[in-house]
């Protein structure tokens, strides 16, 4: 009787387990929680799915998650990542860790921005930018590009978080396949040379410039809009519109292969992916910018038609940061 009573409880326990997974999503994200989790919270809303979501830490972001979905590849317990960044979303495509999904929503947004077997989807962009102290930096002194961040009179003036991680980590590989090796590498020992500030992250970049401690940073737009809607004495620069361009890092969503979730999982997916999630993101502190060129955005957020962009293949940009990441760490980090 007691064996029965065990194996009773058992079963009842595993099914009420399999509804409750049936009821719930399970997403890793770099995206800033402050950002993310109101739209978790929409989609909870909206569909009365659990989202439970893992984000992660602004010193560490994307390796950290990444690191942990190489990990739990054998055993999957996530369904979607969200990546505040792409370079490392295709490196779990190519580690076999994501699964195809071709999102309805993803209908209308430029092939550009859609892996070509649909393993991942990008869109809500950010634009990796330069933010100055108007106290401290004069209209007429401001730099057109971030090559002119090697000269003297900045010297020992520049913050720049570390290039082993997040959106740094994509636009030092993205520069090593724009420039070609020599001319990176020559860069950035000449902003080692200039004595670079190397900081945590890009928040941290900003945050020495509206403190004064900086006079000048490289971060990225939502980083920037974040302090300009605070009021902090601060400008943003779209750098080298004159040369190589701006460079566009989109936000990525992808389907975990073995996912626990699967049809929960690819509804998250069109739910992020949708216009009215990336209005949403557009008119947040997060100043997204729209991939799709009829999504209502803030007059001062650019659009893709507005400036000149830094042309690059994120694949090739994704094949190169694990070697431009080494270079780096001698060059920058030692």
């Amino acid at each position: 009787m007691t064996k029965v009573l065990i194996v009773f409880s058992i079963c009842i326990c595993c099914l009420c387990g399999c509804a409750e997974r049936k009821n719930e999503v399970v997403i890793y994200t770099s995206l800033d929680q402050i950002f993310s989790e109101p739209i978790l919270k929409d989609f909870e809303r909206e569909t009365g799915i659990k989202v439970k979501a893992v984000y992660d830490v602004e010193a560490a972001k994307t390796t950290g998650l990444v690191n942990r979905l190489i990990a739990e590849k054998n055993n999957p317990r996530c369904d979607v990542f969200w990546n505040s960044e792409i370079g490392r979303t295709i490196i779990l495509k190519n580690k076999g860790i994501l699964k195809r999904y071709d999102s309805p929503s993803a209908k209308e947004i430029p092939e550009q921005f859609k892996d070509k077997d649909r393993y991942w989807c990008g869109y809500a962009a950010r634009a990796r930018v330069l933010v100055y102290n108007k106290g401290l930096v004069n209209e007429t002194d401001l730099p057109r590009s971030i090559f002119e961040l090697t000269d003297p009179k900045w010297k020992g003036q520049v913050a720049l978080a570390n290039p082993l991680f997040g959106t740094t980590s994509v636009h030092s590989a993205a520069l090593f396949v724009s420039l070609g090796d020599q001319k990176a590498i020559e860069f950035f020992k000449a902003l080692k040379d200039n004595d670079v500030r190397i900081v945590d992250g890009n928040s941290t970049s900003r945050d020495r410039v509206v403190a004064g401690l900086l006079k000048i940073g490289f971060t990225d737009t939502d980083d920037v809009n974040v302090a300009l809607e605070e009021g902090k004495n601060v400008g943003m620069i779209f750098p080298d519109k004159e040369g190589i361009g701006t460079l566009l890092i989109p936000n990525t969503i992808a389907l975990i292969k073995n996912d626990p979730n699967a049809a929960n999982g690819k509804r998250l997916i069109d739910y992020l992916l949708s216009k009215d999630t990336e209005e949403k993101l557009a008119f947040s502190g997060s100043l997204q910018i729209p991939v799709r060129a009829d999504v209502n955005r803030p007059e001062h957020a650019p659009g893709l038609d507005d400036l000149k962009w830094m042309e690059v293949d994120y694949e090739e940009v994704s094949k190169k940061m694990e070697s431009s990441g080494r270079t780096l760490q001698k060059i920058l980090l030692q």
